[in-house]
């Protein structure tokens, strides 16, 4: 399972990679030729907008999976492992069903849009609203397995809390920068 994990992960690393390399390169682009040819892609704007938005998606399938999105665990981590995995499990059971209200409205939008096209690209708008399908049927998944663990008592207590608060965000970077800061004196 975790070989599968780990392959999934690297795609998704991948693809994200991908799509920001060619956002950047269309988006440099298209600012060369207009500043220097008085042109530019038409299709450009448009095509690195709808990257945008799969990137965006896809790199929440992958904080969500890491559980690096904020949260507030000041309550949880004073409960004891039985309370904690009562309410992790409510955490996730009401995860789920936030995703398959995202699942609906996606299915329905994409369904919706599939004879639509963009302006400028003629891609077809489904591809657009199916983010939402491919984004809640992953985090669904994930949260399935995670009710997997949690009910065959298959996680940890570390891992029952861990959640990303800002504050520890900003402490990692502030030392992060010092210890640069510091070899960057002694270089």
């Amino acid at each position: 399972m975790n070989k599968i994990s780990r392959y999934l992960e690297n795609s998704l690393n991948i693809v994200m990679a991908v799509a920001l390399a060619i956002m950047v390169v269309l988006v440099f682009g298209n600012v060369v030729l207009r500043y220097l040819f008085n042109s530019g892609i038409t299709w450009s704007e448009e095509m690195s907008r709808y990257l945008f938005i799969w990137l965006t998606f896809l790199g929440a399938i992958g904080a969500f999976k890491n559980k690096d999105h904020l949260g507030v665990d000041m309550l949880i981590k004073r409960l004891p492992n039985k309370m904690k995995k009562v309410v992790l499990t409510i955490s996730e059971l009401l995860m789920l069903f936030v995703l398959i209200l995202i699942l609906d409205g996606s299915w329905k939008m994409t369904m919706l849009n599939l004879g639509s096209t963009a302006p400028a690209t003629g891609m077809p708008m489904a591809v657009v609203y199916g983010t939402g399908i491919i984004v809640s049927l992953s985090m669904g998944l994930i949260c399935i397995y995670n009710l997997y663990r949690i009910f065959f008592n298959k996680i940890t207590e570390e891992e029952m809390v861990k959640t990303s608060e800002s504050e520890e965000l900003i402490a990692l970077y502030d030392e992060d920068d010092h210890l640069f800061r510091k070899e960057e004196k002694q270089g």
